[in-house]
């Protein structure tokens, strides 16, 4: 296949695009290296996809309805998989506009122009912030409307648009509930990340509330399989990726302790009211659909994360965190 890849600079899609690759199929990526957190992490990635020679990489915002244009007249797409958001739901509430021109304005754009050149199938990237309220453990077919940031709000949004292009256009559309990924080489935002970097440097770590809160934390590969399986669907789609296991922001750290052989140091803030205090992922359809389940523990995970932060950290110790 050949598969227009948005956001390849981002954790989930550099992983997505390196299995699809290393499976023989073609992909043209895009990101906009936007500097939400340090570029230098996203060109990273990007000089590790550019490796392989089925690969080719554009600068391109997914705003810019005319530089997509111009990939489709291009390239015949069999599939487009969009990775491509502004993430973060704090950052959301203090800049919520980008938010809908990027995961909203943006989805369109690439709807649209599907549309036009016949492109049949789309994949997009959405979130467990949805849940938000919701009785545990989360089931797609909760009624996800109430969320409590503008970040899920407008993923939210990109989901419904989907939809008014699969029942109008005949799209076959698979929306991706990711439940918190984190990996080698993540999102200095997160906590996984975030955690790591501030023990090897000695620097305390900010918990919004008392740690006590849980998160289904997902490994990226495991992610990453479950994206590339889910081009095989046809039809409409919504699927939950998680661990099925959550786990206590205390646990990760303490992990964190045990992997790095750091000492941690907590300061404690007051939870945010755009945070959820639990994130549980029902993955039966996931099962179901795509044969899949995830294979890494958080025990893992970690142990792997922390382990590419030594080998790296001639460099990584000079990024700039958010």
């Amino acid at each position: 296949m050949k598969i227009l890849l948005t956001g390849c600079a981002g954790l989930i899609g550099w992983k997505v695009a390196e299995k699809l690759l290393k499976q023989g199929h073609k992909v043209v990526g895009v990101d906009n290296l936007n500097d939400y957190y340090d570029p230098k992490l996203k060109l990273y990635r990007v000089s590790l996809l550019e490796k392989f020679p089925n690969f080719t990489f554009h600068k391109i915002d997914i705003e810019d309805k005319n530089a997509l244009r111009a990939l489709f007249e291009k390239n015949t797409f069999d599939a487009v998989i969009n990775e491509a958001a502004r993430a973060g739901v704090r950052y959301s509430i203090q800049n919520p506009h980008v938010y809908f021109t990027t995961n909203v304005l943006g989805t369109l754009n690439l709807l649209e122009l599907m549309k036009e050149h016949g492109t049949k199938k789309f994949i997009l990237a959405s979130t467990s912030s949805l849940y938000a309220g919701q009785k545990m453990p989360f089931r797609e077919d909760l009624p996800v409307n109430t969320p409590i940031s503008p970040y899920a709000a407008s993923k939210k949004s990109a989901e419904v648009l989907s939809y008014t292009y699969h029942h109008l256009y005949g799209i076959d559309v698979t929306v991706l509930r990711y439940f918190t990924v984190y990996g080698p080489a993540g999102r200095p935002d997160m906590s996984v990340f975030n955690f790591v970097y501030r023990a090897l440097k000695g620097i305390p770590i900010e918990v919004y509330g008392d740690g006590s809160q849980r998160r289904d934390f997902t490994y990226v590969d495991d992610v990453a399989l479950a994206t590339v399986k889910a081009l095989s669907l046809n039809g409409y789609n919504v699927i939950n990726v998680g661990n099925n296991n959550p786990r206590k922001l205390s646990e990760l750290i303490e992990l964190i302790e045990k992997y790095t052989k750091k000492p941690v140091r907590v300061i404690y803030k007051d939870f945010h009211k755009a945070d959820m205090r639990e994130t549980w992922a029902d993955i039966t359809r996931a099962k179901e659909l795509l044969g899949w389940e995830p294979k890494t523990s958080l025990e893992e995970g970690v142990k792997k994360t922390v382990d590419w932060f030594l080998e790296n950290w001639d460099w990584v110790r000079e990024l700039k965190l958010p």
